[in-house]
């Protein structure tokens, strides 16, 4: 997987989010708070996905075969699509469930220090992965707003880590106040609620996510800029006169189809237009670098109003 796929963001997220697992659990047994056995759960699902989205960009990086002719670039929409399950039914769902049983059978929280220590230190942890992630992705960000780069984003592996650590911070904040609240008034139904507000959140991320991802296994057209350019590079002038039309198709984060239909004159010969083609295709890959399967095909081009139909 290449820098832009987050690799450090991800590696970062993993480490705090297994060191952070077991000190929530271990707080859990100690005080019997549901909020930390919800987030305990919730930082072991993570720490999962990260696993899975590293595990996708290894996958990835296999060589194309005669059954999988473009490549595996998919791998990786795959394995992010995984995220969003495992977030949902292992993170969103029990903690749901969770919630549920301790509001309706709440026992108060015992050992308060515990809970609270380990919230305060999962806060710092998770501060430093979500900088990580902050950092790596003002990389390649440029001008677009956040909301943007998570919709517009072709690796899914840097917008998976940033959802999956905003969440863990409001999921934590939202434990705090549970146990905060549980502790303040006695009454343990408050750490039932912050449980139940956790399973909301992580199942909200998880609906976001798996929407995002669908477009991109659907498939995903180059971005507006990368188009123009491929469409400015393609025409030459002389040979080549005008692009009739043309589709674009993310193979992968790192990989771009390009299939269009251009106009070359009526008394060029073969010898020419194969070599505008060859030309051409050299042009889009230096545009675009990761144009790196293109198909032209030349063609006569007619004014409609000539032809009485348009080019097909």
């Amino acid at each position: 997987m290449s820098a832009s796929g987050g690799t450090r963001a991800i590696v970062a997220a993993l480490a705090a989010n297994l060191a952070i697992a077991v000190a929530k659990f271990v707080a859990y047994l100690f005080s019997g708070s549901s909020s930390m056995l919800a987030e305990s759960v919730h930082s072991l699902a993570d720490s999962g996905n990260q696993g899975l989205l590293l595990l996708g960009g290894k996958k990835a990086q296999r060589e194309a075969t005669p059954q999988h002719p473009f490549g595996y670039g998919r791998e990786r929409y795959i394995y992010a699509f995984l995220v969003s399950i495992v977030l949902f039914t292992v993170g969103g769902m029990f903690a749901i469930y969770e919630g549920y049983e301790k509001i309706h059978d709440p026992h108060p929280i015992e050992a308060w220090y515990w809970p609270v220590g380990v919230l305060l230190f999962a806060i710092i942890a998770e501060s430093f992965s979500f900088r990580t992630a902050i950092k790596e992705s003002n990389e390649i960000r440029g001008a677009l707003s956040w909301s943007q780069f998570i919709k517009r984003a072709k690796a899914p592996e840097l917008p998976v880590v940033l959802l999956e650590d905003l969440g863990a911070l409001i999921g934590l904040v939202l434990a705090l106040a549970g146990v905060g609240l549980a502790l303040l008034t006695g009454d343990g139904v408050w750490d039932g609620i912050g449980t139940l507000c956790i399973g909301v959140l992580l199942i909200v991320i998880a609906v976001v996510l798996a929407l995002e991802t669908k477009s991109l296994l659907l498939g995903e057209a180059a971005g507006t800029e990368d188009v123009e350019k491929i469409k400015a590079a393609v025409v030459d002038g002389h040979t080549v006169t005008r692009v009739i039309h043309m589709r674009t198709l993310h193979l992968g984060p790192e990989e771009l189809l390009v299939a269009a239909k251009i106009a070359v004159e009526g008394d060029d010969t073969a010898t020419e237009v194969a070599n505008a083609i060859n030309a051409a295709e050299a042009r889009i890959r230096a545009a675009v670098p990761i144009a790196r399967v293109i198909y032209l095909e030349p063609d006569i081009f007619l004014e409609p109003a000539a032809q009485g139909t348009e080019n097909r």
